[in-house]
């Protein structure tokens, strides 16, 4: 069943989030896949499109071996047999990391099976609706920076403070899961400052 000219136009501004994300996340992506035009999203994928044509698989800049897919399953509820296909997919290509977009929440079956395969598939669960606009943009969020494991170590020797005094900022954050951030990693925060010019914080993601 061919896609609702709204439903085109849902899809076109997820994937079009996703570059984004996966941009900011220091995948190789193109600015031509980032600044797609909806009338060249649909004639790359056709008026008769499902959302799994829009798959993407992205390596990273620095580091061509390290993968990520992203996954846009076509049924509304995600069940067991399409997350086997996917890690069967994902084996095959030796990529380990995922996102997942999902239409709707996911299945407790689903669920399980994500977590009972974290030990070697590490795969990120959006909705549509979380995609639908990009929360960077959002005039209240600030610009933050994930600091490498080198910056991490010089932070914390200027400052002679362990990781563990730093403010915290949960993984379930949604600016974390938009960075893909895992337990450890710390964000620099920069926010316009009317005396300062700008003000500077860092946060230990937990």
């Amino acid at each position: 069943m061919a896609l609702s000219e709204e439903e085109i136009t849902r899809l076109y501004r997820i994937r079009r989030t996703v570059m984004q994300m996966l941009t900011d996340r220091d995948y190789l992506v193109t600015e031509s896949e980032i600044n797609m035009t909806k009338e060249q999203f649909k004639s790359t994928y056709g008026e008769n499109m499902k959302r799994e044509d829009l798959d993407i698989n992205k390596e990273k800049r620095s580091n061509s071996s390290d993968q990520i897919y992203v996954f846009f399953p076509n049924e509304a509820k995600v069940g067991v047999t399409t997350m086997r296909d996917y890690t069967k997919r994902m084996q095959s290509q030796n990529v380990f990391r995922a996102i997942l977009v999902s239409q709707t929440k996911l299945t407790p079956f689903a669920t399980r099976c994500i977590s009972e395969m974290s030990s070697k598939f590490h795969m990120e669960v959006f909705q549509e609706a979380e995609l639908m606009v990009n929360i960077k943009e959002h005039v209240l969020v600030p610009e933050h920076q994930v600091l490498t494991n080198e910056e991490k170590k010089t932070l914390l020797e200027r400052y002679t403070v362990k990781e563990t005094q730093l403010p915290r900022m949960q993984m379930t954050d949604p600016i974390s899961r938009y960075y893909g951030l895992t337990r450890g990693q710390v964000v620099k925060i920069i926010r316009p400052s009317e005396t300062a010019g700008r003000y500077v914080t860092y946060r230990y993601v937990v």
